[in-house]
């Protein structure tokens, strides 16, 4: 599915990639990959960029008093960096992601780490008030490069059904 093509023309191939509300099936799981090693750089820029003033993520000294010793990956980019991860297989055809629930950071993850996703689809059904798609609702596990989840999180998202949309222009 997500490394499909069509042809647009005799000879000319596009590559596709995302599923139709057709396509998913409860109960399936998509490993995201590649993988990602999350550097320092990563860490810093995307705390400040954010505003999170926490030394945690930061602040070398502070970092080394704290239980863990060394600086954590801020929490919000171990979930937006899972999203991105899933983006290819759940919602590349989506019209909108529509809500995220019940985030759960069970195991610390560290600059050097390299953070794997996966994701389960719990529920598919068309939507009430718009015929010509549906909604997808999943829940993305983080693991580090050990198989430890870091993360884990449900995540509903508004797809097109087979035919519909422009995903494939």
């Amino acid at each position: 599915m997500r490394n499909g093509t069509i042809e647009v023309a005799p000879g000319r191939y596009r590559e596709t990639f995302g599923r139709y509300l057709e396509d998913f099936t409860v109960g399936d799981v998509y490993e995201h990959r590649p993988g990602r090693t999350i550097t320092d750089t990563d860490n810093v820029w995307f705390t400040l960029l954010t505003m999170n003033t926490h030394p945690a993520h930061f602040d070398y000294e502070y970092a080394k008093k704290t239980e863990f010793g060394k600086p954590l990956v801020c929490s919000p980019f171990t979930v937006a960096l899972l999203v991105g991860m899933s983006v290819s297989d759940i919602s590349q055809k989506a019209v909108a992601n529509l809500g995220w629930g019940d985030i759960k950071l069970p195991h610390p993850l560290f600059p050097g780490d390299t953070l794997y996703a996966e994701s389960e689809v719990l529920e598919t059904r068309e939507s009430k008030k718009r015929p010509q798609q549906g909604i997808v609702t999943i829940r993305t596990t983080g693991k580090n490069q050990d198989g430890v989840v870091v993360c884990t999180f449900e995540r509903s998202v508004l797809v097109w059904k087979r035919g519909f949309g422009n995903a494939d222009d």
